[in-house]
């Protein structure tokens, strides 16, 4: 063990010999500083002065207890091994300093104890430190992860409405020109067979230009800029349209959102719907949207055949885990209630309060 530096509290310069010569007999290399009154022992561990490995307290002490310089200690934020040093104090006294958070308790009479209950003390500090030391590095981790989630989700949606925009102004533009001069021919041939040669081109035109504005609602819909709302209709009529499956959706939104939260709200809706398709087996789909309670909150339920934790990890995580990240990176959260035969709920919780933050930094951006 390394010279330790500990702080002795203790108004009995005798006892103070004694602690010291048994910390010396068990071996501990240490430098003990002696205070005597609350004031320097305060002083002693005022920031700039030399740092203290552990405290050494007596319990029964001229005005004060030892219990009042750890609730110092603790109210200062320093975390220190705190050991009480005393004549006997009782059973009840001993483990009310416990519940407290006090390390351990020596009794003057058995000093021989203290190079072992020190050790130990030391010893559980130091995993508590690694510990912690730990657990802020990885929240700085996962807050590094949310921070890029959030940076390729914001660039994966700019690069999707950039290719839609090309899609709408190339292809589409050049689509529409093709099917005008399609149609032009078509009412001026009077070859049968050239006809129906334009009619089939004009056919595919006519399908190529479907694709591509169906590529485009996909890509980045248009309709957003109507107001989420507007949008969750076009995207669940279209679905009911497509699949078949009844979906219905209620609720109003009366706040103004941040264009990526209504992206992200957007983005949850279709991924649900399209986990409903592949996973749920299910006849319907009711949707609620609202922003009562100072949050939007946005619930798919299906009533398929649900999944158990197991199923969840195995077959839907990944997708699940996005939709997580897609709401952390507003602020939110993702709630999923599920079971086996009782069908499927998400819940995506997003505070009005950071999407007011969001608004502001678009704001910003622009």
């Amino acid at each position: 063990m390394n010279t330790l530096r500990l702080l002795h509290l203790e108004d009995n310069p005798v006892d103070h010999g004694l602690l010291v010569r048994a910390l010396r007999r068990g071996e501990v290399e240490a430098e003990v500083v002696l205070v005597d009154t609350l004031e320097a022992f305060e002083a002693a561990l005022s920031p700039g002065q030399p740092p203290f490995d552990a405290v050494l307290a007596d319990y029964h002490l001229g005005g004060f207890s030892g219990l009042q310089a750890w609730e110092w200690l603790r109210a200062s934020g320093l975390e220190l091994p705190f050991i009480l040093v005393s004549g006997a104090i009782g059973e009840a006294t001993v483990a009310d300093a416990m519940v407290r958070g006090v390390s351990d308790y020596v009794d003057k009479s058995q000093l021989s104890r203290l190079p072992r209950v020190l050790q130990r003390a030391l010893e559980l500090a130091a995993t508590r430190r690694a510990q912690a030391d730990a657990a802020r590095e990885l929240a700085a981790s996962r807050q590094r992860l949310l921070e890029l989630t959030e940076h390729l989700q914001t660039s994966i949606d700019r690069e999707r409405a950039d290719i839609a925009r090309e899609i709408h102004d190339d292809i589409g533009g050049a689509l529409a020109a093709v099917k005008l001069d399609l149609a032009w021919l078509a009412r001026r041939l009077t070859d049968e067979e050239a006809l129906r040669h334009v009619q089939s081109a004009l056919g595919m035109a006519e399908q190529a230009l479907g694709a591509s504005q169906r590529i485009m609602r996909n890509l980045r819909p248009a309709v957003l800029d109507q107001g989420l709302m507007a949008a969750l209709q076009w995207l669940t009529r279209t679905f009911a349209e497509r699949t078949g499956l009844e979906v219905v959706l209620r609720g109003r939104l009366q706040a103004t959102l941040a264009p990526r939260l209504e992206m992200v709200a957007y983005r949850t809706v279709q991924e649900a719907l399209t986990n409903v398709l592949k996973h749920a087996g299910a006849r319907r789909v009711t949707i609620d949207v609202s922003d009562l309670e100072g949050h939007l909150t946005v619930e798919i339920a299906d009533d398929g055949r649900g999944a158990s934790a197991q199923e969840l990890g195995k077959e839907r995580s990944f997708g699940l885990l996005g939709l997580r990240e897609r709401a952390q990176s507003v602020g939110g959260w993702l709630d999923v209630v599920t079971a086996p035969g009782q069908g499927m709920t998400l819940i995506l919780s997003v505070p009005l309060t950071a999407s007011a933050v969001l608004h502001e930094a678009e704001e910003d951006d622009r």
